[in-house]
Parts: structure tokens; sequence; C-alpha cells
């Protein structure tokens, strides 16, 4: 279960980081699909693949709610699920929106913009749905809607970091033929536009996580996150963030301006070898925190146990 929800963390962020990518980082011009970044076709392999894994998810659920086998899992039970528990209608409203996102990357093809921003709404509301497969999902009253908000919010743009660090990945590689054209220039250009909007998502991050540590730790638990599974997962979590945030900065701070003076001189296969070398530590940090996350979700938060 905990790898499914891993995958379908993965797929579904990623789905909405790329196609956002280029309608912040890319001129007009650039955002025609291959352009400057292949889209479409990465954007239609993860939209199946969040529909494959929402499909799977579910079994999985329904097959741990009667305690047998996914192969065992009956209709009667499925359709009670969907019908009557905020998770099951949660789930319907996931694989719609998944649907007209996989329609929207298929079938658009007169507007590289139109099918962007499709494709965008469509994920972006598929992402929302996981808040209700989580510890959000059963916090009642106003602190679960605020709760509810909160991780919204943080998984949006969780997702806007990590598909940036994706597509600057697929950029910056290098060419078979070994004729790099514009990309390099354009790749340099549009990390400026993703350290801005990196800085406010991490700024969202920052604040929602407080948010939602304080609903589900609180601040007089802190010392007892030494003392569970949860807690040292969370703190093993907070570690990646931190480490994620630092390399962050390395990119921002050195590696771009290196990439300058690299395209500057003319030889810039050291800089982008160590520019993606750097964002590949980023984007793996990235990956252990969502195993984190899907670990997390399955586990007693401190509040609750503290209670117990």
């Amino acid at each position: 279960m905990i790898a499914i929800r891993l995958g379908l963390y993965l797929s579904l962020m990623l789905l909405v980081g790329f196609a956002a990518f280029p309608l912040y980082a890319l001129r007009k011009g650039e955002r025609c699909d291959g352009a400057i970044l292949a889209t479409r076709r990465v954007l239609i392999f993860w939209a199946v693949a969040a529909i494959l894994l929402s499909l799977l998810g579910f079994l999985a659920l329904v097959a741990a709610m009667m305690g047998s086998s996914i192969a065992e899992v009956d209709w009667q039970t499925s359709r009670s699920i969907i019908v009557e528990t905020p998770i099951g209608a949660a789930w319907v409203v996931r694989v719609v929106a998944l649907i007209a996102c996989l329609f929207a990357a298929i079938l658009i093809k007169r507007s590289d913009e139109a099918r962007l921003v499709a494709i965008l709404g469509t994920s972006t509301a598929a992402l929302a749905t996981l808040v209700w497969t989580g510890h959000a999902g059963a916090t009642e009253g106003m602190v679960g809607g605020i709760h509810k908000v909160s991780d919204m919010l943080h998984m949006i743009a969780a997702a806007i970091w990590l598909g940036g660090i994706a597509a600057f990945l697929k950029m910056l590689r290098a060419p078979d033929d070994g004729l790099w054209g514009d990309r390099p220039n354009v790749a340099h250009r549009a990390l400026d536009s993703f350290a801005r909007i990196g800085t406010i998502s991490v700024a969202v991050i920052v604040v929602t996580g407080l948010i939602n540590g304080q609903i589900l730790v609180g601040i007089s638990n802190i010392t007892a996150l030494f003392d569970s599974t949860y807690g040292w997962l969370l703190i093993v979590k907070l570690l990646l963030v931190g480490m994620m945030m630092l390399l962050a900065a390395q990119n921002r701070w050195r590696l771009t301006p290196g990439l300058a003076i690299a395209l500057s001189d003319g030889d810039i296969a050291k800089a982008v070898a160590a520019l993606r070398a750097s964002l590949l530590l980023e984007a793996a940090a990235g990956i252990l925190v969502l195993g984190a996350v899907a670990w997390l979700g399955t586990l007693e938060p401190t509040a609750s146990a503290a209670m117990s």
C-alpha cells in the first residue's frame, strides 16, 4: 500500500509540476511541444500511470477494509465505499479529473498553452483529492477545514517544486547528436523564473507544514516524536526537505551563475554536468520525502497517540 501511495503522489505531482513549468518558465514560442521541452508524451505517461495507480490503490483500500486480498474484492463493498464515504467520492473525482487530463493531453493539439492549462487544472484537482486519503481527511470541524486547505496548498507547492526539477533535468540532458541548440540559454533564463516561483513554493511549504505539524503533532508533543515510528519518519522527512533547500540554494547562487559564465565562454559541458548532478540529488531527496509521506499517512500521528 505504501508503494502505491508513493507512486500516486509522484505521478500526480509530476503531472501538475511538469504542466505548470512551461507556463511560468518559458516564453510563448518556446512552449510548443518539443521546441525546447517535450511535454506531451511525458504528461500522457504520468496521466495513465496515475489512473492505473488510483484504480490499484482503491482495490487495495477495499481489500484492507474487507480483510481480504485484492483478488477477492467484490463490487457490492466497492460500491458502498464509493457511494457512502468521503474517500470514495474523492476517488471518483480523482479518476474523472485524470481521464479529463488524459483526454486534454491527447486531443488538444491546436494550442499548446490551452493543452497545458487544461492538464494543469485537471491534474491539480486530482492531486487535491489525495487530502481525503490522509490524516487531513479524518480531521473534523473547523480545524479539519483548515487542515484540508493547508494540505492541498502544501501538495501543490511541492508539485511545482518537483515538476520544475524534472523539467530542468530533461532540458539539460545532453543531446544524442551533441547539438544543444538554444536549450542551455533558455534553461539559464528559466532557472531565474524557477528561482522566484520556487521561493514562493518553499514559503508555502514551510507555512503549511507548520500548520499541519501543529494539528498532527502539536508543539507540546515535540519531545514525543522520538518515541514513535511516526515521529522518526517525520524527522527524517524534515531533514530531507532541508537537504533539498540547501541543494536548491546551491543551484541558485553557485551553479546557475556558473552556467552563465560557461555560456559566455562557449564551453558548457562541466557546468551542465554539475547542475544536473545537483538536480539529480535534489530529485532523489524529493522522492525519499514522498516515500516518507506515503508511509506517514498509514501511521497514527503523534498528537493522536498522545491523547490515547
